[in-house]
């Protein structure tokens, strides 16, 4: 952290003037297009079914989720999603592949306009949509839309100090560790420590740099297998 001169007031080191302190817009019913993809508002009579189609059977996926899931049939999900979509912060976004399926679901939350800070929150990717390139695309999508087109200056990623999955994912994608809050929440009825990341407006460029190179075609051979691997925080 910088310090600006201190004023003569107070002789007392502040931090450095903000180029915009104006309120950042607040995430609307976009839909994000990629080359593997598309990120679009969540929709839940259209998204619904073949978001259960997806997550049946894989209790695994809301393992790490503070509140809610697994669900138990489709209609107890399908009132759940509806649910969903009446929210603000956090506010639902689906993960649609090329073909029009809904694979995942992942939010923008702690929205803090005036702040100019939010955070990537709630991802759920079914098993046919992790580890492949939509999954990252996502990632990247939703950052290229808080930072380039929303204006915002930190863009969060917390999740379960557990949860090695989301700490090793988060590093990947670029974001720099802050810390664990201890005893952060009650999840579910067990203790949840919390780990803090974070990525910065001065970041992203090289972040999305990154990004790109990885998701350029000819980072994929015929078998659709990665060439080099994504370390957008190098």
């Amino acid at each position: 952290m910088t310090a600006s001169k201190p004023p003569p007031q107070t002789r007392q080191p502040i931090g450095e003037p903000v180029g915009d302190p104006s309120p950042a817009p607040r995430p609307a019913a976009v839909t994000l297009v990629g080359r593997y993809g598309r990120v679009k508002r969540l929709a839940p009579a259209r998204h619904g079914s073949d978001l259960w189609n997806a997550f049946q059977g894989h209790d695994e996926i809301w393992a790490y989720m503070s509140a809610y899931g697994p669900f138990a049939n489709a209609v107890a999900f399908q009132q759940w999603l509806a649910s969903r979509e009446q929210l603000v912060d956090p506010y639902y976004y689906t993960i649609v592949d090329t073909s029009g399926r809904a694979l995942g679901l992942s939010t923008l939350m702690e929205i803090r306009p005036e702040h100019r800070s939010i955070e990537v929150g709630h991802i759920v990717y079914s098993p046919v949509l992790q580890r492949t390139p939509l999954a990252t695309e996502t990632q990247y999508l939703l950052a290229a839309y808080v930072f380039d087109t929303l204006g915002y200056r930190r863009y969060e990623w917390k999740c379960n100090a557990l949860n090695s999955a989301s700490r090793r994912a988060a590093l990947r994608f670029g974001f720099r560790f802050e810390g664990i809050l201890r005893q952060h929440m009650i999840a579910k009825g067990r203790n949840r420590d919390t780990a803090y990341f974070s990525m910065l407006d001065s970041e992203w460029p090289a972040r999305k740099a990154a990004f790109e190179r990885w998701l350029a075609q000819k980072n994929f051979d015929k078998q659709g297998q990665q060439k080099t691997r994504l370390n957008a925080g190098a």
